[in-house]
């Protein structure tokens, strides 16, 4: 019985660490997409929903693959060691993966910049070189 209150548990904190996660990445990520996408607000909706499901698969599926890690345990001490090494797990997936996400789109972000400031240094250029030779 304790095994079972034990995956209970674990299954309850996960998955609202999950929800709790998803949820503040994508409000708060909201506005850094429309950034990068040059303003383009539908397109960044979209992009952060599929961010968000797909966060929401690879954690829920890795929470459910590693649901029977650590053993059973045999009194309540084991059973709190247990749940929290588990629980620690998901949190350092969780981590990585924002890290990760983070990671590319920063990239993406400043290539976007690095585009938009070359397209307009060139804009400038050849309306220059227009004006020098009276066109």
């Amino acid at each position: 019985m304790l095994a079972l209150g034990t995956h209970l548990a674990y299954l309850a904190i996960s998955i609202a660490l999950t929800i709790w996660v998803a949820h503040t990445l994508s409000t708060n990520g909201l506005p850094f997409l429309v950034d990068s996408f040059h303003g383009n607000a539908t397109l960044a909706r979209s992009v952060n929903h599929l961010l968000v499901v797909g966060f929401y698969l690879v954690n829920l599926g890795y929470v459910t693959l590693t649901i029977r890690r650590g053993g059973y345990p045999a009194n309540l001490t084991e059973a709190i060691e247990i749940l929290s090494t588990r629980v620690g797990w998901v949190l350092l997936v969780l981590g990585a993966l924002h890290l990760f996400n983070m990671y590319i789109l920063n990239r993406w972000r400043r290539s976007a910049f690095y585009d938009r400031e070359h397209a307009e240094t060139e804009l400038a250029r050849r309306k220059t070189i227009r004006a020098e030779a009276g066109l």
